[in-house]
């Protein structure tokens, strides 16, 4: 108990304490936690009355009263200790066993409370008047069901994305930059808390020297076609990587499932680290010669080195990259890719394995592919209204889309019924940056005419641009106009979201995912029954 009193008088009144190695005594905070927690355990009851506390004989109500005494002070050094730690992991394992009890606690008072309500395939008025699908469909997607836990991220209809409780502007920024740092995206998604600067630097330098990948990977992406698919090349080779996983191998070995979480830590920040390396190599093979991609630069951020490996050094691609990689890496569990990870990692495939499923899911067209067909759509626009178009041009064009039975793509959401703010920073950048680059300017031109439209159509929810009306804008500007990439680059950013749920899949045990299904038969007899 004295060295509580010791570490928090010495965080309180010692300037010199950031000096300290906190890592060395979170440990024995954590180990005091753990005795701390034996006197709230119903055994506790059958101990003699007289025990040996810290090498005291006292009584069972002296060590209570004395350990509920030190519960401020543990709480106030963990935090402490959080705050002042550039070791996630470190501060990952003092919160996680707070957020259990939490979780248990929440279980065991509402644990039979209803949330929700499933039908066959219909919505309830009040829910078509607020445009939410607050009435699900067996056939229709599962659209609304609010049936999965997601701690990183919550998608808000009318807000949008919110990180944490953040939005996209309030995330963590680099030193000297005007972009959200993925780095300082992950600390928040996987602890909760804003980052320091020095614990963003931490994740930086982490995610650099873990970045080699093995000799069999690179000869498996050396060896590939470029006739296959990008994101094919990267799905092989996340799977491969799989030879890696320490949670695979702590798994063989008969570890704990209290551990559990900590090997898939290991893995998602090994994952995340090779991801740009990886991605980079699939780029320089199919696009340019397979060129070297250089050497990773430890003292720079995880974005600047990708893009550097990718080939580009214009400071303002290095910021779209930084702003891409955070606006792109969470957006709830129900999406194709969050959920894929979760459901497949939900069996104990390892993190390597359950990552490439989600990346076969973000591959398809109605995800992860949609950015490209909004970039073929509106170079279809171009060629035929050309550079300088009326605004009743471009209506004709989207009349003709809509007509002719097809969508006009980037717009429109599953769940959001407002601009999408993903898109919105987007626009602020390029009106920063490129503001009379002739695509933008049509893109900006097509925001102003589509949504009426869309409304007047009537048959549309949600008539505002989603994320994909304009990434690919940005990135072609830039020179990277390799479409048939882009959903890589999707894919990298996607990690950090899926990884940071995954860890906490394993932390808080969730258990394997197994909902019924029906038959149409079953479900008439069952109908009918009723």
């Amino acid at each position: 108990m004295a060295l509580f009193r010791h570490i928090t008088q010495t965080r309180l009144i010692d300037s010199q304490f950031s000096k300290i190695d906190v890592g060395t005594y979170q440990a024995k905070v954590l180990d005091y936690r753990k005795r701390m927690t034996y006197f709230y355990d119903p055994e506790f009851a059958k101990q003699p009355q007289l025990i040996c506390v810290n090498n005291c004989y006292v009584t069972k109500l002296q060590a209570i009263v004395n350990v509920r005494k030190l519960i401020p002070q543990v709480s106030l050094v963990l935090r402490q200790l959080s705050d002042a730690s550039t070791d996630l992991k470190a501060v990952l394992a003092a919160k996680v066993p707070k957020e259990q009890e939490r979780v248990k606690s929440f279980r065991k008072n509402y644990g039979s409370t209803k949330v929700g309500e499933v039908t066959v395939d219909m919505a309830s008025k009040l829910a078509l008047a607020k445009s939410l699908p607050e009435y699900s469909q067996m056939y229709g997607g599962m659209r609304g069901i609010k049936g999965l836990v997601c701690e990183t991220s919550v998608l808000d209809p009318d807000e949008g994305i919110r990180f944490r409780d953040l939005s996209i502007p309030e995330c963590q920024k680099p030193p000297g930059g005007s972009e959200p740092l993925p780095e300082g995206l992950f600390w928040l998604l996987i602890t909760g808390d804003v980052p320091t600067d020095a614990q963003v630097k931490a994740i930086s330098k982490e995610w650099a020297d873990r970045a080699e990948l093995p000799a069999h990977v690179v000869q498996l992406l050396n060896n590939l076609p470029t006739t296959v698919h990008p994101m094919s090349q990267l799905s092989a080779a996340i799977t491969v990587l799989n030879t890696e996983s320490k949670f695979a191998k702590a798994y063989s070995s008969g570890v704990h499932k209290s551990k559990y979480w900590e090997y898939t830590y290991e893995d998602a920040m090994d994952l995340i680290a090779k991801l740009p390396v990886v991605a980079a190599t699939i780029y320089r093979n199919s696009f340019k010669d397979g060129s070297g991609i250089g050497a990773i630069d430890t003292s720079k951020d995880w974005s600047y080195n990708f893009t550097q490996m990718l080939g580009y050094d214009n400071p303002e691609f290095i910021e779209l990259m930084r702003l891409y990689l955070t606006i792109h890496s969470d957006h709830e569990g129900g999406n194709v890719s969050a959920h894929t990870v979760h459901l497949v990692g939900s069996a104990l495939s390892d993190p390597y394995l359950s990552f490439a499923a989600g990346l076969n899911g973000l591959a398809g067209p109605l995800h992860g592919l949609a950015n490209q067909e909004v970039l073929l759509w509106l170079q279809k626009l171009r060629q035929q209204v050309g550079d300088k178009y009326t605004e009743e041009q471009l209506k004709d064009f989207i009349w003709k889309t809509l007509k002719s039975g097809q969508v006009v793509p980037g717009y429109g959401h599953a769940v959001l019924r407002k601009t999408d703010p993903r898109y919105t920073c987007q626009r602020e950048f390029a009106l920063k940056h490129l503001p009379e680059d002739p695509l933008f300017q049509l893109v900006s031109n097509v925001y102003k005419v589509v949504p009426p439209i869309l409304l007047e159509l009537g048959k549309v929810k949600n008539p505002w641009p989603n994320v994909d009306a304009h990434s690919g804008v940005l990135l072609q500007y830039y020179g990277l106009k390799e479409m048939n990439y882009y959903t890589v680059l999707f894919g990298v950013s996607r990690a950090l979201g899926v990884m940071a749920s995954l860890v906490w899949d394993r932390a808080l045990g969730l258990p394997i995912e197994r909902p019924k299904s029906m038959s149409t038969d079953g479900l008439m007899k069952l109908l009918k029954a009723k």
